[in-house]
């Protein structure tokens, strides 16, 4: 690697660490990702490598080098009271052993229930549940590292992902497979109350402009979002585009209990359903003022989900 050229390490190859890479590789970056098989189906010019987040030593050796390093890596969703605030205390201790920028990919649990009003990052930490209170407790300790100078921070809060690689979300794999099928897309709550989503390669646009931007530092940024629709009326979107007739139907509290069985995340899921029973708005106007950047229309980011899903299944419609 040249002198003048800086790497970027992303942590984590899932839905949202590969959203990063596509922004970066883009803009012509050096990329590095890092998981815990050292495998992932990227670019050739993108390393992957395997590393252990939860050593210390693991964690610093795969920073090495690094100019930005982007925390895009998770536990599974039902430990993370028990391992998220260590795999964060040590991505964040190795970025800062290198003088490098750490940039964190979150979501909006933190806040708990928000009631009658957009969500906004300027609104008080009052989690309730226990991952909400893992993500306020990982999230406060990385702003603290800030502002005793430990490390430099920036932080990117996403909603609901829905788009290339985003199988595993509220609008995932349960609701356009199908949908792509003829069949019932089958989503989350109430599908009649407005709830924002965030198209992943925004996402990705987003942490990559805050790994840009020194004046992002130090603060909670919300990616741009476009404007907020019913889950209906999104997916209703979908349907069109695929040319369609709109099945869908939206699992309520008591069906994700019934289906948290046999199946662990939907059980984990249960204590996060109060975001699918109300309005669920998020403002992302701090960001789109700052960085001149809107995000990314809904008919267009529908149209690549579509196009993603039908080559991942290969399902012919």
């Amino acid at each position: 690697m040249a002198n003048n050229q800086k790497l970027h390490v992303i942590w984590g190859t899932g839905s949202g660490g590969m959203s990063v890479m596509r922004a970066l590789t883009t803009k012509g970056e050096t990329v590095r990702m890092v998981n815990r098989s050292g495998k992932a189906d990227v670019p050739l010019n993108v390393q992957v490598i395997a590393a252990d987040a939860y050593n210390p030593d693991s964690a610093r050796e795969a920073c090495n080098g690094a100019t930005v390093v982007y925390q895009c890596a998770k536990p599974p969703y039902n430990e993370w009271p028990q391992k998220f605030p260590t795999l964060q205390a040590n991505i964040l201790e190795a970025t800062a052993s290198i003088g490098a920028k750490l940039i964190i990919g979150d979501n909006l649990y933190m806040y708990g229930e928000v009631p009658n009003r957009p969500i906004t990052e300027d609104l008080p930490i009052a989690a309730t549940t226990r991952k909400g209170r893992t993500r306020a407790l990982v999230a406060e300790a990385a702003l603290a590292a800030h502002r005793n100078g430990t490390v430099q921070v920036a932080i990117g809060r996403g909603s609901d992902f829905f788009g290339p690689g985003a199988m595993d979300s509220a609008m995932g794999e349960r609701a356009f497979p199908p949908a792509l099928q003829g069949k019932t897309a089958s989503l989350f709550g109430n599908i009649d109350l407005p709830h924002t989503y965030t198209f992943i390669d925004d996402f990705g646009k987003a942490m990559a402009t805050l790994g840009e931007r020194d004046e992002a530092l130090g603060q909670v940024w919300h990616v741009p979002n476009a404007e907020t629709l019913t889950t209906r009326q999104l997916m209703t979107m979908a349907f069109a585009e695929m040319g369609k007739p709109a099945r869908m139907s939206g699992m309520g509290k008591w069906m994700m209990r019934m289906a948290g069985i046999f199946i662990v995340d939907a059980r984990e899921s249960v204590e996060m359903m109060y975001a699918f029973e109300k309005p669920f708005i998020v403002d992302s106007t701090k960001f789109e003022r700052a960085f001149g950047v809107r995000a990314t229309p809904h008919r267009e980011a529908i149209r690549q989900t579509i196009e993603w899903y039908r080559e991942h299944y290969a399902i012919r419609t």
